[in-house]
């Protein structure tokens, strides 16, 4: 039986930073921003859109009633969760109208949530061929204002619907996963913003990707030329391309051009958004099938995930036969299109403008899902 996904869509806050803007305010080199680490715009959101509106919007959108009267499994990939009981998905399995009789839950280990998500969600349809899984990324990704993550910074959340005979891609059962125990990247409990170890977190990726993909083409024999493509976990647009450079030594010219074509292809979208942390990945994923000129049905496509502490996982999937005509490609650029610039000042009030939900308070964002008010310490979402 063919499992995997059937339906995918992402969605971003409706504001967005200028990295030649923040270089320049932060007495930096633009080209740091635009070259160094290949971001041009930064998504961010005000205090009233958080991971439930991001995902709800993520979601709704893709979802028909048959859908909602079939999911009986909703999975949320976050590190940035609201609440430190309550699961986010069983919010959203209100505001989405899911039927009753369904799990909700999230998944926490840093930006490989989702992943583990996914997993879950092909095992489960799988053993239970009549299913299907809402399976979402999202999550806020803030380092401060004025610190050295700031310029890595996002928001935004992806939604993937899980399914036997999917529509875009099939998953395989080949797979390698690694864990080890380091502390490159860390929110201790209680501590607003991550702790980064940036030279380790970049170190340990890079070394990560390599083992995985060593084990993988030992494991499976594969090699290079059996994909098409291959999609990271992207924190920012070169972290990538370090990994797949590493890989791409020994290849011919040739391969190597094709390989990191289909990488631009990639990391189009993430250019203009920032680090989506579990949903960074699958950013890049929608962004190659929406912007390679070259994928077609049947092809494999690599998919590496990575979570800081750390987790990763090397998978693979084959395009479906007519992929192309379930994806949202003009949907998605007005998304990012529609969106609206902030100024340095802007920026910074937004930043600093944090909820507050120890007091009742009301909003006037009209944004579908946006927190409308605060009551007793609850989030009370616009449906």
């Amino acid at each position: 039986m063919n499992v995997g996904i059937d339906k995918i869509n992402f969605y971003v806050p409706p504001y967005y930073v200028d990295m030649t803007e923040l270089a320049l305010a932060r007495n930096v080199d633009p080209n740091k921003f635009l070259l160094g680490i290949g971001q041009e715009q930064m998504a961010v959101n005000p205090k009233t859109q958080d991971i439930v509106t991001f995902a709800a919007n993520a979601a709704k959108r893709m979802l028909t009633p048959e859908d909602l009267a079939t999911i009986d499994m909703i999975i949320v990939g976050t590190e940035s969760s609201i609440d430190e009981s309550k699961a986010s998905a069983v919010v959203l399995h209100r505001l989405l109208g899911v039927q009753p009789f369904a799990r909700s839950f999230e998944i926490k280990e840093a930006c490989y949530g989702a992943t583990a998500g996914l997993q879950l969600a092909k095992n489960h349809v799988s053993a239970n061929p009549t299913s299907k899984v809402l399976v979402i990324a999202t999550d806020i990704a803030k380092y401060g204002l004025q610190s050295g993550g700031e310029p890595t910074q996002g928001a935004g959340a992806v939604a993937m619907l899980i399914s036997q005979n999917p529509r875009i891609l099939k998953l395989e059962n080949e797979t390698v996963m690694l864990t080890q125990d380091i502390y490159d990247f860390w929110r201790p409990v209680g501590h607003k913003y991550p702790m980064v170890d940036g030279p380790l977190s970049n170190e340990t990726y890079v070394q990560s990707f390599q083992k995985v993909w060593t084990r993988y083409q030992e494991k499976y024999q594969r090699h290079l030329t059996d994909f098409a493509a291959l999609a990271f976990h992207i924190p920012y647009t070169k972290m990538g391309k370090k990994a797949l450079l590493a890989i791409l030594e020994n290849e011919t010219e040739g391969e190597q051009t094709r390989m990191l074509e289909q990488y631009e292809a990639s990391i189009t979208y993430s250019r203009r958004v920032g680090n989506l942390y579990t949903g960074s990945l699958y950013l890049g994923l929608i962004s190659l099938l929406e912007n390679s000129n070259s994928l077609q049905a049947n092809q494999r496509i690599g998919l590496f995930s990575y979570g800081s502490g750390a987790v990763c996982e090397l998978f693979s999937g084959l395009l479906v036969e007519g992929f192309e005509t379930y994806l949202e490609k003009d949907a998605h650029l007005a998304l990012l299109e529609n969106r609206q610039p902030l100024s340095m000042a802007d920026y910074e009030t937004m930043f600093a403008d944090d909820l507050d939900t120890s007091i009742t308070a009301s909003f006037d964002d009209l944004t579908p899902f946006s927190i409308q008010h605060i009551e007793n310490t609850i989030r009370v979402y616009r449906e």
